[in-house]
């Protein structure tokens, strides 16, 4: 398990919302769990993205066999634009339960690549709680503080109880709105436009 150090700018444990003027499409009103923020740059997973693919399609394309009911019907995410063919978990941590490859976010979620996490999964085990995606969103070094300087994103702080919350028990479509009304923001009011004092 990889653990992340603490750092004042560090925005690891937090959500991205997609601002008005986020210029690249495939970001508009989405919104993004952070996993690592350094200065070598940033990962987050898309969390509000479902793709045309269940986890019983999934399964079945990596010969896993899925029977548990509500999982069947519980949509993939499109996480982000980076390694689409590849599988990620974010799930909530659980202390008596590792897996081969699995980054955990100090105080937040883990984010699981193995297939380990699936196989538990597919016998009834697994995480308590967990959102399958294909692909990650990822920013080189400098690049996700430019985008939130130049209006496209804004950083969320808010508790793990109420990120669990978004990530998990909210309706996906949902998700943009609640994460707003968090920092006490309604949407219809947004404007695209960078603001200069």
């Amino acid at each position: 398990m990889k653990n992340l150090t603490e750092d004042v700018s560090h925005l690891a444990n937090q959500l991205l919302i997609a601002m008005p003027g986020m210029v690249d499409d495939r970001f508009s009103g989405t919104v993004v769990y952070l996993l690592e923020h350094n200065q070598q740059g940033a990962m987050g997973l898309v969390v509000n993205r479902p793709t045309d693919l269940d986890l019983h399609g999934l399964f079945d394309k990596i010969n896993l066999k899925l029977e548990i009911d509500p999982l069947i019907k519980q949509s993939v995410y499109l996480g982000g634009p980076v390694q689409t063919e590849r599988g990620f978990v974010l799930h909530s941590q659980e202390e008596d339960v590792q897996y081969s490859s699995t980054l955990v976010v100090p105080g937040g979620l883990a984010m699981t690549t193995s297939k380990d996490v699936l196989e538990a999964v597919s016998e009834g085990g697994g995480p308590n709680k967990f959102l399958m995606s294909l692909g990650y969103a990822g920013w080189s070094a400098g690049q996700l503080e430019d985008e939130i300087a130049r209006n496209g994103w804004l950083n969320v702080s808010t508790s793990l109880e109420k990120i669990s919350e978004i990530v998990f028990d909210t309706p996906c479509a949902q998700r943009y709105q609640k994460v707003m009304y968090i920092i006490g923001i309604d949407p219809s009011h947004l404007s695209g436009e960078v603001g200069h004092a």
